[in-house]
């Protein structure tokens, strides 16, 4: 828990780099000054995080905004590690033949992937647009009309939407710096704040579930980093979502089988679960009919525990211990998935100690096999 707690500081309480370096650096991005372009330009950096640090600023038409600045000389320190990992995963292939069952190359290459293009904020801008316009007109269960049956919950013009992406400023976007509405909410962090603002944290944790259930069932495109300090709270228990720096892309296929394999967890339905892991292991040599008691040993183990009890990162970590002992290996275009199932669920029990993870995502799933045909 120590080491936890002290690598946590690196998502936002990581010591700042000196202003005299930043304000060089976003001089020559913003093509003048801060002070040239903005109204106001605090310099003392409202977080600080391993890759940038974010400063508050107004425009002259008075909208508060956030400048998210890269950190000076980053990338040729986040080059040099990726070549230290390429290696160690290149050695780790050559000399452990146990080890090649993990991919480590192909989990390198799909993490160096996703952290080049945490360096570009263009490009996290663009994905944030994208997910912003997935929720346009979006409204959570909690508030939306009745379903017909076997569709998804469809909302009322009346109701208010509940997940807000902050606007992006592109005149002032680029790859190093980015200039983003400014979220007035409380941090993730602060759990004594939510309740003394007389926010519910039950609705709030449902409301985040649903939100990135959405996102990776329906969208096929989620945010793979939903930890505390990416998430604020807002009047009206409505949430803000920022850094869209790693996401997640599934495509229809993937998304199909994921949806089965979380109902078959889920509905206690080994064979629906087993199905899909004969989708994913290829040509790898397995005896089935072993794989298949296994399966049905762990399912089994759920069958009668109330859903609120059920804890979907810890299933989907279990069934992969599973699939390593059979020579199988996860996907390793679902790594960020299972990251994002973990946080997710870890984030709404801080919230509510009764969260129902399972229990949020049955309606979520259960729509998506209706309207993907994948029974």
């Amino acid at each position: 828990p120590e080491w936890i707690a002290e690598f946590g500081k690196l998502q936002d309480s990581a010591p700042p780099a000196p202003w005299e370096s930043v304000c060089q650096q976003l001089t020559e991005d913003l093509g003048a000054a801060p002070a040239d372009i903005f109204v106001t330009f605090d310099p003392e950096p409202l977080a600080a995080a391993s890759i940038a640090q974010v400063y508050r600023a107004r425009l002259d038409d008075g909208s508060e905004v956030v400048v998210k600045v890269r950190r000076p000389d980053i990338r040729p320190v986040i080059e040099a590690d990726l070549r230290w990992l390429h290696r160690l995963a290149d050695i780790a292939e050559g000399e452990y033949p146990e080890l090649r069952l993990f991919r480590p190359s192909e989990v390198v290459s799909q993490f160096t992937h996703s952290l080049r293009r945490e360096l570009d904020f263009s490009a996290e801008c663009r994905s944030a647009e994208r997910i912003a316009a997935n929720f346009a007109g979006y409204v959570d269960l909690d508030t939306a009309a009745p379903p017909l049956p076997g569709k998804a919950p469809q909302a009322t013009s009346e109701a208010l939407p509940v997940i807000v992406i902050p606007k992006v400023y592109w005149q002032w976007t680029g790859e190093r710096v980015c200039v983003q509405e400014f979220i007035n909410g409380i941090s993730g962090r602060q759990l004594a704040a939510i309740e003394h603002a007389g926010l519910n944290r039950r609705i709030l944790a449902r409301r985040g579930a649903h939100a990135v259930l959405k996102m990776i069932v329906e969208d096929g495109l989620f945010h793979a980093d939903p930890h505390p300090g990416n998430v604020f709270y807002l009047p009206g228990n409505r949430i803000g979502f920022i850094d869209f720096g790693m996401i997640g892309r599934l495509t229809e296929t993937r998304q199909a089988q994921l949806v089965q394999l979380l109902l078959g967890l889920v509905k206690h339905e080994p064979r629906r679960v087993v199905e899909v892991l004969f989708d994913w292991m290829g040509e790898t040599p397995v005896n089935e009919d072993e794989l298949l008691l296994e399966i049905e040993a762990f399912v089994d183990q759920y069958h009668g525990v109330p859903l609120k009890q059920l804890s979907l990162g810890a299933m989907l970590s279990d069934l992969i211990a599973i699939l390593r002992q059979h020579r199988i290996s996860l996907p390793a275009d679902l790594t960020l998935l299972v990251k994002a199932f973990i946080s997710l669920e870890g984030m709404g029990r801080e919230l509510d100690p009764n969260f129902d993870m399972a229990g949020e995502a049955m309606p979520l799933l259960e729509a998506a096999i209706d309207r993907k045909s994948v029974v």
